[in-house]
């Protein structure tokens, strides 16, 4: 995979979605989160609202096809907590 993501360094501040020329890096926001009444179950967040109390949980970033990563950097250049890192394949680095 030519990006991968430190989720623990990453703040989901989104700037890598952002400044990516080819516009393969997206931002998942949590679909799930535990139930605010303390009971362990888990509440289904849906587009139409959110359940009272409930907070969010960070944002995290994911390449849902690698294979088009231009392997730029720029990403890596402008994340604030350097929470990425390119990595190149050995056919990639012509050694």
């Amino acid at each position: 995979m030519p990006v991968t993501f430190d989720l623990n360094k990453c703040d989901g501040c989104g700037t890598c979605d952002v400044v990516c020329p080819g516009d393969v890096i997206y931002m998942h926001k949590p679909q799930n989160v535990e139930s605010p009444d303390g009971s362990g179950g888990i509440v289904k967040i849906t587009p139409q609202r959110l359940p009272y109390g409930v907070h969010l949980e960070k944002r995290s970033p994911y390449l849902p096809k690698p294979e088009e990563c231009w392997h730029c950097g720029s990403c890596r250049q402008d994340c604030p907590t350097d929470a990425i890192s390119v990595v190149f394949s050995p056919d990639m680095l012509c050694i």
